[in-house]
């Protein structure tokens, strides 16, 4: 559609001033979509179906979207004057804004990566070898949506005729013997960078919000401890700003999920000063009232590694100035490629083409729910309604850094929703309900991530409560029972 463009130039990171060309917001907007496998990845019935039939091709959609971010940037009267035009990041924010504010959130959610991808390697935290581009690039999916296919579980279907035929036990026991796979993998990883030289002082265990870093940190250190390495746990909790200085929403809900949340500097200078050998004065802090009541100190002896296991390890400014060649960094993040229906495409026996994939921070949502509902007497609906705050933080400082592990480990299991779907459905289920998050319309990510979540729940074949609770199924040292319970690891802490 034809719109009124009165914006004449934007002003580049350099300052300098260029020609404004709405045309390259089309091509992004086309360019992003294509990455996340089209706009039909977004289709949400009753909430974005009349942008679908306003555009009707990816390419019309594409237009119809890019004229949209025209439309809200000439909204600023002060654009329209030469000397003050938007800047590249106000265009992008626009873009965003435009995409999220039309339900597009998994193409919003590549831009995003990409974007604060890009920042880190123009900032030198990364090489264009580490960059990650969308975050989630073919080599990293491919290898696991075919170990999925090889046993039939990469389709919703096809993973419940397994649960529903009394199958899933093997498939929890090879699930599981993959993961401890890669565990033995990165412990020999880490014994080989030590033998080659590296004087490794330093290991970050990272990843997304409940992608199971406590288990991964428990059992890859008790390899690592059987090696004869020693190790002096640092708690990234007790570096948190007072509530204070974590301003409140309109909903009284406080951004913890950015690693702005941390005193960065105080904290770099900890680490620099433990890896000296200096005694620190860490700080205590009070979830209880809500700011630090005290410090301890802490030294590091010689020999021991310290360990961090917190979301935003990989975050540059915490380790600015510490040698690299003295950091292990663990990425983790749980993700099982699952195909299921897509309504916007007639669905053909065997055929995967177009079909979508279930969302892996959906799963991981489900995962916080229950573990904030039973260790954090949080109520389910505040988890889903403060959801943004942990995407925004993960695409902005934990996904686009994965480049920089020395291992990735993939927590997600074929089985994961067959476990969790017990404790989400029927009366006592802690999955919110429509009513309560009808209180909320301006919420639209967890409008649509609620009704996501719903109808996979509905397609998906569960186990019973009692399958769930048997350590013959489910070993109790499995991630999972990090948020279904009845573990047998003990969990130093919940992140």
């Amino acid at each position: 559609m034809a719109v009124v463009n009165r914006i004449g130039k934007i002003r580049k990171r350099n300052h300098a001033l260029v020609t404004f060309d709405p045309e390259k917001i089309f091509r992004v907007m086309q360019l992003t979509a294509e990455t996340a496998g089209g706009f039909a990845q977004d289709y949400v019935p009753g909430i974005n179906d009349r942008v679908f039939a306003a555009g009707g091709t990816d390419q019309g959609i594409a237009e119809f979207l890019a004229d949209m971010v025209v439309i809200c940037l000439n909204a600023d009267p002060r654009h329209h004057v030469t000397n003050f035009p938007p800047t590249i990041e106000e265009v992008q924010d626009v873009v965003l804004h435009v995409l999220r504010s039309n339900g597009f959130t998994k193409i919003a959610d590549s831009f995003t990566a990409y974007r604060w991808g890009h920042h880190w390697v123009r900032e030198g935290a990364i090489t264009e070898e580490q960059f990650v581009r969308s975050g989630y690039p073919g080599e990293h999916l491919e290898p696991l949506l075919a170990w999925n296919h090889e046993r039939d579980c990469d389709t919703v279907e096809g993973l419940n005729e397994i649960v529903s035929s009394g199958r899933v036990k093997p498939l929890v026991e090879e699930s599981l013997d993959r993961f401890e796979t890669l565990l033995d993998e990165a412990a020999q990883r880490a014994i080989d960078r030590i033998e080659s030289g590296d004087d490794i002082k330093l290991i970050f265990i990272s990843g997304p919000s409940s992608s199971g870093k406590t288990t991964t940190t428990v059992k890859l250190t008790d390899r690592l401890r059987k090696q004869g390495l020693r190790f002096r746990m640092l708690n990234l909790d007790d570096y948190f700003w007072s509530l204070i200085e974590h301003p409140s929403d309109w909903i009284n809900d406080r951004n913890y999920e950015t690693p702005e949340a941390l005193d960065i500097q105080l904290l770099n200078e900890h680490l620099k000063g433990l890896l000296a050998g200096d005694t620190i004065q860490k700080p205590i802090y009070s979830f209880k009232e809500g700011h630090r009541s005290g410090t301890e100190a802490v030294k590091r002896e010689r020999d021991q590694i310290l360990l961090l296991d917190c979301l935003h390890g990989f975050y540059p400014p915490i380790v600015e100035g510490i040698d690299a060649s003295c950091i292990f960094r663990v990425y983790i993040e749980a993700m099982n490629p699952l195909y299921e229906p897509n309504p916007m495409i007639p669905l053909y026996e065997g055929d995967r083409t177009g079909r979508r994939l279930t969302r892996f921070e959906d799963v991981r949502l489900m995962r916080r729910t229950l573990r904030d509902t039973t260790h954090r007497n949080h109520p389910p609906l505040a988890t889903l309604l403060h959801w943004h705050y942990v995407r925004a933080g993960e695409l902005h400082s934990i996904i686009p850094l994965k480049g920089l592990a020395d291992v990735r480990i993939n927590g997600g299991m074929p089985f994961d929703l067959p476990a969790l779907k017990p404790f989400f459905v029927g009366s006592d289920g802690v999955l919110p309900k429509q009513e309560e998050l009808d209180l909320y319309p301006s919420y639209l990510d967890a409008q649509i991530r609620h009704q996501r979540i719903r109808e996979l729940l509905e397609s998906v074949e569960g186990l019973t409560l009692e399958q769930v609770n048997s350590h013959d199924l489910i070993p109790g040292d499995a991630i999972v029972r990090e948020f279904i319970g009845n573990g047998t690891l003990e969990i130093p802490h919940n992140d």
